[in-house]
């Protein structure tokens, strides 16, 4: 009798595996053969899900993303008050533990490769298209206005969009400090400098914020 393969559990695992490759050994590291290797596999047996290091790459970027979106859409469907709604939302985005800091590892990698390697170049515009996203959520959450639901859709208000830039800024630069000097910050002082910030655009009034640039 032919063996069940449930491709669903073997992409998980693979997904594991290329992570961390990546978060230990850099991108030049991650090789279709080290992966089969660790992953115990043949490299025809990868085929199926990349079958060179472009598609590696592309596939550990998505993989993220989709994991992020996952723990998102968590918070946002349950029944949490505005504020920790968005500290909650925002977390997602940074290295608090293990497996959060091997995703901001693996990211921050595949952006950085994507000025060079344009296959990954509608990766890196859709992270930034998202991580906007994300940040109005979580400008709306504080706000208690209804969420976008679409990417893209910006706030009527100037002041609104000013604060979700800001605060877009703001994720993207302590992204960066945390996972570039991790011992600087524990992950309570980096949630409390979120938090602050948080109460920083709700005591603003959101006119004296206002988009300088517009970004696409």
């Amino acid at each position: 009798m032919p063996k069940v393969v449930d491709h669903e559990q073997r992409r998980e695992d693979l997904v594991r595996v290329v992570w961390e490759i990546i978060s230990r050994d850099g991108i030049e590291g991650a090789t279709v053969r080290k992966v089969a290797e660790a992953a115990g596999v043949s490299v025809g047996g990868l085929r199926h899900y990349f079958d060179n290091q472009r598609g590696l790459l592309s596939f550990a970027a998505q993989a993220v993303a989709r994991s992020v979106a996952k723990r998102i859409t968590g918070h946002l469907v349950a029944d949490l008050p505005g504020m920790q709604r968005a500290q909650l939302i925002l977390e997602e985005l940074l290295p608090l533990d293990d497996n959060r800091r091997v995703e901001v590892d693996v990211w921050l990698a595949c952006l950085v490769r994507s000025h060079v390697d344009d296959s990954l170049a509608e990766l890196r515009h859709a992270g930034w298209s998202g991580e906007r996203h994300i940040c109005r959520l979580a400008v709306a959450s504080c706000h208690g206005l209804p969420l976008p639901d679409r990417l893209g859709q910006e706030f009527a208000e100037a002041g609104l969009e000013g604060q979700a830039m800001r605060l877009h800024v703001f994720i993207d630069g302590l992204t960066l400090q945390t996972a570039t000097y991790p011992h600087n910050f524990t992950p309570p002082a980096v949630r409390q400098i979120v938090h602050e910030e948080l109460r920083y655009l709700i005591e603003v009034p959101s006119g004296s914020l206002r988009p300088s640039c517009h970004i696409e």
